[in-house]
């Protein structure tokens, strides 16, 4: 069903995991033309994008138009007269995986500061855009200690090069709304799943090493009986989040300064449920019928830059109106069955 009618849009990291999601999103509930910026490299994939867009008809598939481009680069001509008139710009494309931040620091602080700053410095001089929404992530605020769940504007403390070149992106981002005016919206999400996701993460690896049997790894602290926890959101819901938040605009800005007396908002999209490594793998063998083997390693002391716990605090968005439409639990029972029906996906 349409709901919103005649915007064009603009997704940067639209053949990533959680970018192509939000497309499908956008095409499922808009007629909304969609530009998709990517530069196609590990974690935006082609297949991913054309596999997601196979459910659609001719004349929606006509209504996305992906382009080739490294934002390291500053926007040219060519890339400029295609988005030049976009309503909304979603800015998701980053280079997100810390193991990677620790041995490549510097690709980390190219993409996620330096790319981001070219497209701030770009959209600051568009005169159609409503909304310029930063993706961030929970990672930006360190370690939480057991109880606590971070709120929107509390202090960050990044403790790896991924995180703190996010951070690095967010301040940019709340720079240029306050220099220039420009609608900036940041969100933070938690650990995000669903389809297509790239097969070194963890929940596509957990399933394909169940299936071939062989025996899970699961982090844990120094003592190898606490594994380490995140909040779990499923991708669908992150999408349906973000369509709430442009629509709410004025009314999350209204309650950003009332509450924080920020201009520039924040909002925290943390799913329902918090999990730890060792119920997630049990989950997916659950739904999956493989037998669990595993085993607790001392993964956090030992690496410098992995945190035991994120966790966020949904109170915001909640009171706003919004919830997640899945829960952890139906949402993995609805990934694993489409994981085993799409093979393919779980191969590296």
């Amino acid at each position: 069903m349409i709901l919103e009618m005649s915007k064009k849009v603009l997704v940067t990291g639209g053949a990533g995991f959680i970018g192509h999601i939000l497309i499908k999103y956008l095409l499922e509930n808009t007629d909304w033309e969609i530009v998709s910026i990517d530069r196609l490299d590990y974690s935006g994939n082609l297949n991913r994008f054309h596999h997601m867009l196979q459910d659609f008809t001719e004349d929606d598939r006509k209504r996305v138009n992906i382009i080739y481009h490294d934002l390291k680069s500053e926007v040219n001509n060519l890339i400029e007269s295609q988005i030049r008139d976009v309503e909304h710009i979603f800015h998701l494309a980053a280079s997100s995986h810390v193991d990677r931040s620790i041995t490549e620091p510097m690709t980390f602080v190219l993409d996620n500061v330096v790319g981001t700053a070219n497209l701030l410095n770009y959209a600051k001089n568009l005169d159609t855009l409503e909304t310029f929404v930063y993706f961030s992530t929970d990672e930006v605020f360190g370690p939480a200690p057991e109880g606590v769940n971070f709120k929107e504007w509390d202090r960050y403390n990044s403790t790896n090069p991924y995180s703190a070149s996010k951070a690095g992106g967010e301040e940019l981002a709340i720079a240029f709304e306050n220099t220039y005016g420009l609608p900036v919206i940041i969100t933070h999400t938690m650990n995000v799943f669903g389809e297509r996701q790239h097969p070194e993460k963890y929940i596509p690896n957990t399933l394909w090493k169940l299936k071939n049997g062989d025996k899970i790894t699961i982090h844990s602290d120094k003592t190898k009986t606490k594994p380490g926890s995140r909040h779990y959101v499923y991708a669908e819901d992150v999408a349906d989040a973000v369509y709430f938040i442009i629509n709410n605009k004025d009314k999350i800005i209204g309650k950003s300064l009332d509450e924080y007396g920020a201009k520039c908002p924040k909002v925290n999209i943390p799913g329902t449920d918090e999990l730890d490594n060792l119920e997630v793998a049990q989950l997916i063998a659950k739904y999956s019928g493989f037998d669990l083997n595993y085993e607790m390693v001392d993964f956090h002391s030992t690496r410098p830059g992995h945190d035991l716990r994120y966790a966020l605090s949904d109170e915001f968005i909640k009171s706003l109106g919004w919830e997640p439409k899945f829960s952890v639990d139906s949402g993995f029972e609805k990934l694993v069955k489409w994981y085993l029906d799409n093979p393919e996906w779980l191969d590296f």
